[in-house]
């Protein structure tokens, strides 16, 4: 009786202890967190660790996930895990700045009425017509609100650069400023809508579409190509083919960046749009060309106004000329880049196609001490043209008959990030009289951040987009990303060092690298077999047809013979063996897996509860000689 008493304490009070542990733990080590993930894919970046720190009002984050999605495809219900762990991550580095909150918006209910009044995207689950939803809304005090729409899993390796996007956009809410500085008519042309008007030609001088889309994102202010101090509210400055700029608003663009300031330069060996631009004399302007070279001297930047990038890949069909008997042909100097998007940049990831015309090459001065990530590249079909071939009445036909392709690719758009040195010694003369330029600085004193493109042509509205009346109001469909390569760059740009340092990331769904690695194996140890009896199977059944329709015998023939009988036997004997034969090698291609599929599965099983009962028997054991040790 005395030891049933003793075991019957002896569990209450390992019960008691475990209810100690689990209270202490809760109210102890509830925030204390640990990723093993070999990926380490819930540490945050130290970008987004000061996007949280810099934190100043509350925000709330509400996450609208249907657990009916996940019950249905797995793969969501993994991925919404990972992205409601990682919000918490967010509010456990935020000291109770960030707030979150989990909805399931069941259908027809108030929770699902919010989530489409904050504009998130449902998804029929099936032919019912169920929405689920599986997306974000955040908001500040200011009743300013971001949301994503719905997750994809195909942009899984950004999803804490969406996040940190999100709250540094509430932790921020007066929209960046952006300066354009540029000799194009970004905002639309006059001169050109008069001539439009009056029935004289001209492309009718409207606004252009990356320009308009710009505003709708940020707030914009053009620069003059003559300035000579930068307004101290512009965050993010666009020069576009701005040409003939003087010593003093060089000076200014540099101690705008020597400043902190982060630019945006797009540079062009030929802009196709300035040459097609209506001019008083009839004739297309004979400078077509920008350059900062004294910057990018100054910089580490390499980039030559004399020569294109030609591309075989992607490259435009136009017209030939009149008097060639082709109609069309590729003209090289006007191409398409798919495969040259770089897919690790959150800017150009989810692009699909960037359409450039004459474009140029930039490139990393030797030993300049600057990162230079490639943003934007030619295929390893590309060359380099002369300039003067494209610049006045190109013949694509015969360009394309004299190209060859050498070199391999070549960038046209960079990242570039490090600490840059001024182009000037001191502040120059100022172009005009009263004007004081900006206070001489030598270098940047952190790491500068820009983006170098060797092509103005990609804002141009002919080359990806097409602009077509819809009772009375001009509609713009986009066939190239162009305007999302712009938006997108300016949009990293503005969002300070802390988005630019972030980085794609691994999924958290990663490859059975040990399955796969057996699987190869088995098929180049059993696809020649497989082949080879393919091939047999194939031959004996053609025979066996020839037998059974007579060709190859006498036609004249009515009734089959018991010789043939006998082989047509023997032929289908041939095939069924060898049909048996195929069935086994394919189960050997698979042996090797389902034998691995069981060994995880008896260790999930068996292995892990054998092991702790190996460790409680062992434990009790101990105990029971420590007793008797202790009553000897």
């Amino acid at each position: 009786m005395r030891r049933i008493w003793s075991s019957f304490i002896g569990v209450v009070a390992v019960a008691a202890f475990l209810v100690g542990i689990n209270i202490f733990a809760e109210t102890r080590l509830a925030h204390v967190r640990a990723d093993v993930t070999q990926q380490k894919l819930y540490t945050l970046a130290a970008g987004t660790r000061k996007i949280i720190a810099d934190l100043k009002d509350p925000i709330t984050v509400r996450m609208y996930y249907s657990r009916a999605l996940g019950a249905r495809i797995p793969l969501y219900g993994a991925y919404a895990d990972r992205v409601g762990e990682m919000l918490r991550e967010y509010a456990a580095n935020s000291a109770g700045k960030i707030r979150l909150e989990f909805y399931d918006p069941e259908p027809f209910s108030d929770i699902e009425d919010r989530a489409v009044a904050y504009g998130l995207q449902g998804v029929p689950i099936d032919q019912s017509g169920e929405q689920v939803y599986f997306g974000l809304a955040a908001s500040n005090l200011l009743d300013d609100e971001r949301t994503i729409g719905f997750f994809q899993p195909e942009r899984e390796r950004f999803l804490e650069f969406d996040l940190s996007k999100l709250v540094f956009e509430l932790s921020s809410p007066k929209r960046p400023v952006i300066g354009t500085m540029s000799s194009l008519p970004l905002d639309g042309d006059p001169r050109a809508m008069m001539m439009a008007m009056r029935g004289q030609g001209g492309g009718g001088g409207q606004p252009w579409v990356a320009a308009m889309q710009l505003r709708e994102a940020f707030t914009v202010k053009s620069v003059p190509t003559d300035v000579q101090v930068i307004d101290p509210e512009i965050q993010v400055l666009l020069v576009a083919q701005a040409q003939n700029l003087s010593d003093a608003t060089i000076y200014a663009i540099d101690q705008f960046v020597m400043r902190g300031g982060r630019l945006m330069a797009m540079v062009d060996p030929h802009s196709e749009a300035m040459a097609q631009a209506p001019s008083q004399t009839g004739q297309p302007p004979e400078n077509t060309s920008s350059n900062l070279a004294k910057l990018f001297d100054a910089w580490g930047i390499v980039f030559d106004p004399t020569q294109i990038v030609a591309d075989l890949t992607g490259a435009w069909r136009v017209r030939a000329s009149p008097q060639d008997r082709v109609q069309s042909v590729d003209f090289i100097a006007w191409y398409n880049i798919r495969n040259g998007l770089n897919k690790d940049d959150p800017a150009t990831a989810d692009l699909t196609q960037v359409t450039v015309a004459s474009a140029g090459m930039v490139s990393k001065k030797d030993g300049a001490e600057i990162s230079f990530t490639p943003l934007l590249a030619s295929s390893a079909q590309s060359g380099m043209l002369p300039v003067e071939k494209v610049k006045t009445f190109p013949e694509p036909a015969k360009i394309l008959a004299g190209f060859k392709p050498e070199g391999g690719p070549r960038v046209i758009a960079a990242r570039v990030r490090g600490v840059l040195k001024s182009a000037f010694t001191g502040p120059p003369e100022p172009a005009k009289d009263g004007v004081t330029l900006p206070a001489f600085k030598a270098q940047t004193e952190g790491a500068a951040n820009m983006v170098v493109v060797a092509d103005s042509d990609i804002l141009a509205d002919r080359f990806w987009v097409r602009i077509a009346d819809f009772y009375g109001q001009p509609q713009a469909t986009p066939f190239s990303d162009n305007g999302a390569f712009v938006s997108n760059l300016i949009g990293t740009l503005a969002g300070g060092d802390a988005l630019i340092g972030l980085r794609s990331r691994s999924a958290s769904l990663r490859p059975f690298a040990r399955v796969e690695a057996m699987q190869q194996e088995a098929e180049a140890r059993f696809r020649k077999s497989e082949q080879d009896l393919q091939a047999h199977l194939d031959a004996t059944q053609k025979k066996l047809t020839e037998l059974r329709t007579g060709r190859g015998t006498d036609k004249a023939a009515a009734v089959i013979s018991e010789e043939q009988r006998a082989s047509i036997d023997a032929l289908r004997r041939d095939v069924a063996d060898t049909r048996k034969q195929l069935r086994n090698v394919q189960l050997e291609l698979r042996r090797d897996i389902a034998a691995l599929e069981t060994k995880l599965r008896l260790a999930d099983i068996v292995l892990v509860p054998a092991v702790l009962a190996v460790l409680a028997i062992g434990m009790g054991l101990a105990r029971r000689r420590m007793r008797a040790r202790a009553r000897a």
